[in-house]
Order: C-alpha cells, then structure tokens, then sequence
C-alpha cells in the first residue's frame, strides 16, 4: 500500500516540475522560475509592509467568516425546520450561488464604499449561500425522531434547532462551513482587488500594475499556502467530528 504521503510529494514535485518547464519556456518576465518565488516570499514574510497587508486582510476575514457561518446556520436551521419554507427557499438559494458575486461589485461599492467593509461584505456574499444550503440540507436528513422527541418534550423551536437538530446535523453543517470559509476568503481577496486601499489582494494589484512578475507569484504563493492550511484544517476537524459521532 502506497503511503499517501508519498502521492502528496509525487503531486508537489509534479507542479515544481511544471512551473519549472513553463518558466524555462515562456521566461521570467511572465513567469518566474520557483525558487525565486519562494525566495521572494521568503522576503516578503520577513517585511513589515507585508504584514500591515496581511493584518488587514486577516481582520476582513475572520469578520466576514463568523458573519458567514452565524448568518448561513441560522438561515439554514430556520428553513430546515419548515419544509415548506425550505422548500420555496432551495431553488432561490441554489440560484443566488450560482450568480458570479462580482456582478454585486458596483452594488456594494455604492452600500459600502472603499474600505474594510466592502471587503467583509464581498468575503459573507461569497460564504453564506453554500453555509446555508449545506445546513437546510443537513437538517433535512436528520432522522424524523429526533423532532418528533423534542415536540413530545414540548420543546420550543429555538430550543429544538438549538439543542437537537443542530448536533445531530453538525458533521454535515461543518463541511459547509469548510466551503463557504474557503469562499469567504476568495471573496475578502476579491474585495480587496477592487475594493480597497489595503490588504494583500491590494498588494497583488499593485504589483500587477507595475508587472513585478516575481511579486504577483509570491503572493499567490503565500495565498495558496495559507488556504491550503486553513482548508486542511478544517477538513482534519471534520473527520474528528464525524469519527466522534
């Protein structure tokens, strides 16, 4: 039996060896080799202009995040919870996912403005929509007898949804949450493109704009690296659930 971490070094040296090919074909003034990217990252991290971005992007973040996940479970629970609410809201919801947010980009510019709040705005437009759907979903295949018990108890809505559907559908809210905090930051990112005069999107715009090929690929580097982390994580967290449960 193969070790899976060997597929994960079999996949890492692949992409190294690719981004290696296309830099030797295309040259570095569109894509820098690896090891000046890494060097160059390397850099960044040890710069303070980097990490004034990067608080900026992380405070945007984890505001967007738990808006994200409070709104998006709360939504789902209260649909989960009647049907026929649910079921009017499904389509609608599936809908909203699917539209491109940065069609909503002059909509929140003009709500918002420049600054921290259109980039939190653009970061929960991204997350909510799949934290709720996952959660409505999750609700729904919880066993008929868990909301059968609590209306034997007389247990009130808010006490059903908060004491007994949610553990019971939690595993399945998680991987939702895993999502739609993968989305938030995508859309904090995006936010800060365009919507912003701070934060490391901000810095990867700057240095698009001045075509500093090995910046833009250090950033991406960084970005990645950290999404990777944070999606890991969360998936790490979710197996100890399910596995508990």
């Amino acid at each position: 039996m193969k070790s899976p971490r060997f597929d994960y070094f079999l996949l890492a040296f692949a992409i190294l060896a690719i981004w290696q090919l296309l830099h030797w074909a295309v040259g570095p003034d569109v894509i820098s080799s690896p090891v000046a990217t890494i060097e160059r990252a390397v850099q960044l991290l040890s710069t303070q202009a980097f990490w004034v971005h990067a608080r900026e992007t992380a405070s945007a973040f984890a505001l967007a995040s738990l808006i994200a996940v409070g709104c998006g479970i709360a939504v789902g629970l209260w649909l989960g919870l009647r049907p026929f609410a649910g079921d009017v809201a499904d389509p609608i919801l599936g809908s909203l996912y699917s539209i491109p947010k940065i069609t909503l980009y002059p909509l929140i510019l003009l709500m918002f403005g420049l600054g921290a709040s259109a980039k939190v705005a653009f970061g929960v437009i991204h997350g909510v929509f799949p934290i709720a759907i996952f959660t409505m979903n999750a609700v729904r295949n919880v066993a008929p007898v868990y909301s059968r018990t609590a209306r034997v108890l007389g247990l009130s809505s808010v006490t059903t949804a908060m004491t007994v559907m949610a553990p019971a559908a939690f595993p399945e809210i998680l991987a939702g949450i895993r999502i739609g905090v993968a989305l938030a930051l995508l859309g904090t990112l995006i936010g800060e493109l365009f919507a912003s005069t701070s934060g490391i999107g901000f810095a990867l715009m700057r240095a698009m704009d001045i075509h500093a090929v090995t910046d833009i690929l250090a950033l991406t580097l960084i970005l990645f690296t950290f999404a990777a982390c944070l999606n890991i994580s969360l998936r790490l967290i979710e197996r100890w659930i399910r596995h508990g449960a």
